[in-house]
């Protein structure tokens, strides 16, 4: 089965396997490193089919991740759970691996909403009460060096860099490194969801908190520094609001607010590097014309040099802003 290429009928056969019909609907949606589909199956019920793409997780690291969440959802936290066939999870069909959930409604958190912004702060403090008791023994830590070393060497083979830009840009790119590798050195980790941004949380009635597919091991504030906007008094006030929430259930290390810059510079760094890993996916052509051009490497080296002052800065603090 051509993973790129997948079609209604393909998608349809495959859910078949496990005794799932589609009836209606099935939509792509907005997944870039998967392929995800919404659809109705025929007990009309909306359901979400994620076709994993190959070789970025084995099955065990794909079982890992449901196995948090199943976890997760028995002890009250708002997470969708993988339908299971037999016991099963994770299904292979003609050698492409995939899941399904039951579809969960509901709008985007609203990050300017400090009620909003509470509520899912207490809700990452109960996944992290989960979390906190499970060892992943398959998934990745999030570590500075072999994060932003193994970044750098993807953006040094695939990044069409023009020449006039990439002494300039490897030179920001190895401050951001260093310092951040200086810098991040957390106390403590668990099992996180990694990737807990807007996007990955809808509001119904509270926080539902969606797609681990980058669940790994890392310190708490991973899960909440992406919340934050805005200028730094912005961001101390909406801080305040999460972790209001978030010591309502657990107690919250305040000198993981370090740790914030030299995880915003992995983001920013590995961001640029999956574009270029991923630039032969056509998805990624149509959807990120504007990768790969002078234009945007010039603004990443802006970003790079603005992050490295980031990273000098003093980090944020609820000791001194109260």
């Amino acid at each position: 089965m051509d993973y790129y290429q997948l079609t209604p009928e393909v998608i349809a056969d495959a859910l078949q396997s496990v005794d799932i019909v589609v009836d209606s609907g099935l939509m792509a949606l907005n997944s870039y490193e998967n392929r995800v589909y919404r659809f109705k199956s025929d007990t009309e019920k909306p359901m979400v089919v994620k076709f994993y793409r190959p070789q970025r997780w084995s099955v065990q690291q794909i079982q890992e991740e449901h196995d948090f969440l199943f976890a997760s959802a028995s002890k009250g936290v708002r997470v969708a759970v993988p339908i299971k066939r037999e016991q099963a999870s994770v299904f292979v069909y003609q050698g492409m691996q995939f899941a399904v959930w039951p579809a969960i409604a509901g709008r985007q958190l609203e990050t300017d909403n400090l009620d909003q912004l509470e509520a899912f702060g207490e809700q990452v403090a109960r996944l992290h009460q989960v979390g906190a008791g499970i060892t992943l023994s398959c998934r990745p830590q999030i570590a500075a060096e072999s994060y932003l070393m193994h970044a750098r060497a993807m953006l040094q083979k695939k990044a069409q860099l023009p020449k006039a830009l990439s002494t300039p840009f490897f030179k920001h790119l190895d401050a951001v490194i260093e310092k951040s590798c200086v810098l991040y050195h957390p106390k403590q980790q668990l099992t996180i969801h990694g990737d807990c941004h807007a996007s990955n949380v809808l509001w119904n009635e509270g926080p539902w908190l969606l797609d681990f597919d980058d669940c790994r091991t890392g310190p708490a504030i991973q899960d909440l520094w992406m919340m934050l906007s805005g200028s730094r008094q912005d961001q101390l006030m909406q801080l305040d609001t999460l972790l209001a929430g978030y010591e309502s259930v657990r107690e919250f290390d305040n000198s993981e607010l370090a740790l914030i810059e030299p995880l915003r510079a992995m983001r920013i760094i590995n961001y640029m590097a999956w574009l270029a890993n991923r630039w032969t996916d056509p998805a990624f052509v149509r959807n990120f014309p504007w990768f790969n051009t002078e234009e945007y490497w010039q603004q990443q080296i802006g970003v790079l040099a603005e992050q490295r002052q980031n990273l000098d800065a003093e980090p944020l603090s609820l000791t001194s802003w109260n």
